[in-house]
């Protein structure tokens, strides 16, 4: 997502949508008389929750929302122990 700029005055009037905006991933510069004065990003952790994070990747565009809903698939056959890593290297060749 690509840093947006504004200036001291159009930013305190704004705030609370700068805020929104930095809360959903978006960098926000701070100008003063076209001068950089401050820099306002999101507080990166790991203790976001799933969805948030999903929905930060869909409005950066990097992923899509899903279109259907997602089919619920079986389990996985049980493999006895390291055939799944056998049939692997066979298949690469090694």
């Amino acid at each position: 997502m690509k840093t947006r700029a504004t200036g001291v005055r159009d930013a305190k009037a704004h705030l609370s949508r700068l805020l929104r905006d930095v809360q959903r991933g978006q960098e926000w510069l701070i100008t003063e008389r076209g001068n950089p004065v401050a820099r306002l990003v999101p507080i990166s952790g790991p203790s976001l929750p799933l969805a948030e994070r999903v929905r930060r990747l869909e409005d950066a565009g990097l992923v899509e929302p899903a279109r259907r809903e997602a089919r619920h698939l079986p389990p996985p056959l049980p493999l006895e122990g390291g055939l799944a890593q056998r049939w692997l290297r066979e298949d690469r060749g090694s």
